[in-house]
């Protein structure tokens, strides 16, 4: 659903013009947008928060160079889903959270405190796809 589905929803529920329908759906968004700004939460019984959190400053690593990165505070928007929002979209997915089973090598490793498994060879002729031969 985008902005145009929500006027035309807005159109059709509260019987009114085009015009007034995109009225209302802006001022709503700019105000939950101005109270944001400001910091203040919005909430919406049975829905949820609107809201603005702050992040302090930390140090980070770079996964491809391993190198620490800092990372500067900043402010963050958030969303928390009211209980009945989260409860009614759990129970349209089909009946609640699946517990997802685990793999019996899974079990067996998770309680051991022993090495990890090592890893296979890698292949060697995996890497010569496409290679230029080398003349004398």
């Amino acid at each position: 659903m985008n902005k145009v589905d929500l006027i035309r929803s807005a159109m059709e529920r509260l019987e009114l013009s085009r015009k007034d329908a995109m009225a209302l759906v802006d001022g709503l968004f700019e105000d939950i947008q101005d109270a944001c700004i400001s910091g203040e939460p919005v909430k919406v019984p049975g829905f949820g928060q609107f809201k603005v959190r702050d992040r302090a400053a930390r140090m980070a690593r770079n996964p491809a160079t391993g190198e620490q990165v800092k990372v500067p505070a900043k402010r963050v928007f958030k969303f928390l889903p009211a209980k009945a929002l989260k409860e009614a979209v759990m129970a349209k997915r089909g009946g609640g959270a699946r517990k997802a089973k685990k793999s019996p090598a899974r079990k067996a490793a998770g309680g051991r405190k022993g090495p990890a498994r090592k890893a296979a060879p890698a292949r060697k002729g995996a890497a010569k796809k496409g290679g230029a031969k080398k003349r004398r």
